[in-house]
C-alpha cells in the first residue's frame, strides 16, 4: 500500500488513525477556530492525527437558495487561520479543475466530492498540484470501479491518493454502506477513509435540502474500524442543527468525543 504524506502526517497502514474532521461548511473563521481547536486536543488526547476540514463552497445543495459557502478567497483565508494558529494540515473540496492551484496553495489535502469522481479534468489537475488527494467514491459507484479514478490520478505522477466510502445509492433518499468496499478499495492499493457522516445522509430527504440520522454514525465507524480504515470522515458543528448545511448527519462536540473513543477502542484491537 501507498502511504500518502499530509503535512507531517503519514497515513496508511501500519500508521496512526487519523481523523478528517469541522463544519461542513467554513460558515466563519470563528467557527472554524472553535471547531478545530476542540478536535485538536480530542484528537491528542486519543492519540489521533488531526486534518482540519471545512468546504468554502457547497456546489451540490439540494436547492438552489440553500446558502453554500464564503466563497474560495475568503474560505482560504479562514483555513489559513487554522494553519497558523494551530499548525495542522487542513482539507477542503474542489469542484472544478481551475480551482485546484489556487487552492492548493492553502491546502495541504484536497478532497474530490464523490458526486465528481469520474470527472478527468478535476482529477488530473488535483494530480498535476502534487498535492496528496482524497477523493471520495460515488454513490453510483462500485468500489472496483474507483481504479480508473486513481489511475487518472495517478497518471500525473502523483500517487498520493486515498479512497472515501460514503455510502451508496439505496432507492430514493436513502444510502447504505456495504462494508466490503473498504477492502476492496484497500486492495487497490490507497489508503481509506470511512465517512460516517455522510454515509448516514438521506440525499433529498426534506424535499428542499438533505435529512440525516445522525444516531447511526457511531455505530457504523465502529462497523467500519473493525473491517479496517486508516481515517474516519466527519463533520463536526458545536450546534448542528443551526448548521448550514449537513446539519442532521453532523456530530455534536460530545458525539464526536464518544464516536472517537469507540472507533480507536476497535482499532487499537485490530492493529
Amino acid at each position: 500500500m501507498t502511504k500518502v504524506k499530509i503535512g507531517d502526517l503519514l497515513i496508511g497502514k501500519g500508521e496512526k488513525l487519523a481523523l478528517l474532521g469541522g463544519p461542513c461548511t467554513a460558515e466563519s473563521e470563528e467557527l472554524c477556530l472553535e471547531v478545530a481547536g476542540y478536535l485538536k486536543e480530542l484528537c491528542e488526547e486519543f492519540s489521533v492525527q488531526y486534518i482540519f476540514k471545512a468546504s468554502f463552497d457547497k456546489a451540490n445543495r439540494s436547492s438552489g437558495n440553500s446558502r453554500r459557502g464564503p466563497g474560495m478567497k475568503k474560505g482560504l483565508e479562514y483555513l489559513a487561520a487554522v494553519k497558523e494558529k494551530f499548525g495542522i494540515p487542513v482539507v477542503t473540496d474542489i469542484h472544478e479543475s481551475c480551482e485546484a492551484a489556487p487552492v492548493a496553495e492553502v491546502a495541504d489535502l484536497l478532497q474530490i466530492p464523490a458526486f465528481l469522481c469520474r470527472q478527468t479534468d478535476l482529477l488530473v489537475a488535483a494530480g498535476k498540484t502534487m498535492k496528496p488527494v482524497n477523493i471520495k467514491k460515488g454513490q453510483f459507484m462500485a468500489p472496483e470501479d474507483m481504479l480508473g479514478a486513481v489511475e487518472k490520478f495517478r497518471s500525473t505522477g502523483n500517487d498520493q491518493v486515498m479512497l472515501t466510502e460514503r455510502g451508496s445509492s439505496f432507492g430514493y433518499h436513502n444510502l447504505v454502506v456495504d462494508m466490503r468496499s473498504l477492502q476492496i478499495m484497500r486492495n487497490l492499493g490507497v489508503p481509506v477513509v470511512f465517512d460516517a457522516t455522510h454515509s448516514v445522509q438521506l440525499p433529498g430527504g426534506l424535499g428542499n435540502a438533505s435529512g440525516g440520522q445522525r444516531e447511526f454514525v457511531r455505530p457504523l465507524a465502529q462497523a467500519a474500524a473493525a473491517v479496517g480504515i486508516d481515517a474516519l470522515f466527519t463533520e463536526v458543528h458545536p450546534v448542528p442543527d443551526k448548521a448550514w448545511s449537513d446539519g442532521p448527519n453532523s456530530l455534536d462536540f460530545k458525539q464526536i468525543r464518544e464516536t472517537l473513543q469507540a472507533v480507536t477502542s476497535i482499532h487499537a484491537l485490530i492493529g
